[in-house]
């Protein structure tokens, strides 16, 4: 699965400078949630994957998996965070659940994809 827009960004112990975010491209959950009911139907499949930079990634890392490890180490660390800086004091939920009453969608709504076109041709090959 490629980043979702849950606000799991939102409760999840960071030790990171700025807030935590999901690295693009990301998606709706409702996205990731099809691929997982399609091949709940489907359990001849092997794979299933949500975007194409999920099969991308999956792909160069069978192909060059260095290349790739190199590339992640030069930019996952500031891809995960914003540039707002976090909030030492935010509760997070390692030990316990954050009050309140959440939803699926995170606070990404804006940026995230509410549909993968090359999971639909993935799907209806």
């Amino acid at each position: 699965m490629p980043a979702m827009n849950t606000p799991q960004f939102d409760w999840v112990r960071s030790r990171l400078r700025n807030r935590p975010r999901p690295v693009p491209p990301i998606y709706q959950p409702e996205v990731g949630a099809r691929v997982v009911s399609f091949a709940a139907d489907h359990p001849d499949r092997r794979a299933d994957y949500v975007g194409l930079s999920a099969t991308l990634t999956v792909t160069a890392n069978k192909v060059v998996p260095e290349l790739l490890d190199r590339y992640l180490a030069r930019s996952g660390y500031d891809a995960q965070q914003t540039d707002e800086p976090d909030d030492p004091e935010r509760l997070d939920n390692l030990v316990a659940p954050v009050p309140g009453a959440y939803a699926a969608h995170g606070r990404f709504d804006g940026r995230a994809h509410r549909r993968s076109p090359w999971t639909w041709l993935a799907r209806h090959r």
